[in-house]
């Protein structure tokens, strides 16, 4: 699948912002299943300084400096990507829950560049707890033997049925174990919790921020929740097929709909606008994202 995408943020601030650093993850990741075709980042006013990087986990930043003042900022991103379906796709045997738990310890794989870089995602981070009741609620997902990806698939399909999809019920203040107690959230708060609970059994997992394909509203087929919008989900490390992406939000195995962004280890690492502005005041925020099959 080909696709176009155009994302636009707009700030209104309050008063005058006299001086701001911004980080965007606007860029997709190229994969083995993924290649950006093209991108472009508009954006008024422009800065006095911009700068293409790649973060600590290999994805694409752009970082702005401001040091005229304004009261306005927009970012229009654009980009064209091509997304074919996982060579995995339809793997569930992959190796027991307890063997990857044991080999992700620091010295048990010490020599293997996969694991090494996999044992960033099994900590607890700034929005990802690791508690004993995160574990006990995965516990019946996981017994003993079981594939791990039968048991991420599991653990997906649990939390989809068990939490209510509740727009403005959460937001990015609201703790992991707020929106676990509540068994409601948004897209970000369902990757959270999938990830404290794969965490919570030492497992390796992974934010995962992108978009979803936009349907239109009188389409046959039914929307994806999330659309229209920045999306999140999760990615489990799972020998001997690495990577595999799960939707907890849609109870979906990730295939040719959704968009990735960046990885991160929960929603700091990979906010699509995140920045430090001096003034301003109080500002008012208007996001839309359209997603559209060429």
């Amino acid at each position: 699948m080909r696709y176009r995408v155009r994302h636009q943020t707009v700030y209104h601030y309050g008063g005058n912002v006299a001086h701001s650093h911004q980080l965007l993850h606007l860029s997709p990741r190229d994969l083995p299943n993924q290649v950006c075709r093209s991108r472009s980042i508009t954006l008024d006013p422009e800065p006095n300084s911009r700068r293409e990087d790649s973060d600590a986990f290999g994805n694409v930043v752009t970082r702005l400096e401001y040091d005229l003042p304004h009261d306005r900022l927009e970012v229009l991103a654009e980009v064209r990507v091509e997304v074919s379906i996982p060579r995995h796709a339809a793997q569930t045997d992959c190796a027991a829950w307890e063997e990857v738990r044991d080999s992700l310890v620091y010295s048990a794989r010490a020599v293997d560049p996969d694991y090494l870089d996999a044992c960033r995602f099994r900590m607890e981070s700034s929005y990802v707890r690791i508690k004993h009741s995160f574990g006990e609620y995965a516990d019946e997902c996981f017994p003993p033997n079981r594939s791990l990806l039968e048991g991420a698939l599991a653990l997906m399909h649990k939390i989809h049925r068990d939490f209510e999809y509740a727009p403005g019920s959460t937001n990015i203040r609201t703790s992991v174990i707020e929106a676990f107690t509540a068994r409601r959230g948004v897209c970000q708060d369902f990757a959270h919790i999938m990830l404290a609970c794969l965490r919570s059994r030492g497992l390796a997992a992974r934010y995962v921020s992108g978009y979803l394909r936009t349907y239109p509203p009188e389409g046959a087929e039914p929307a994806l929740l999330g659309a229209d919008a920045s999306h999140a989900w999760v990615s489990v490390f799972c020998p001997p097929f690495g990577w595999i992406d799960l939707d907890p939000t849609n109870d979906v195995r990730v295939a040719t709909e959704h968009i990735v962004i960046a990885y991160g280890r929960d929603f700091g690492d990979v906010s699509p606008l995140r920045g430090v502005i001096v003034g301003g005041g109080k500002h008012r925020l208007t996001v839309r994202v359209s997603v559209q099959p060429e």
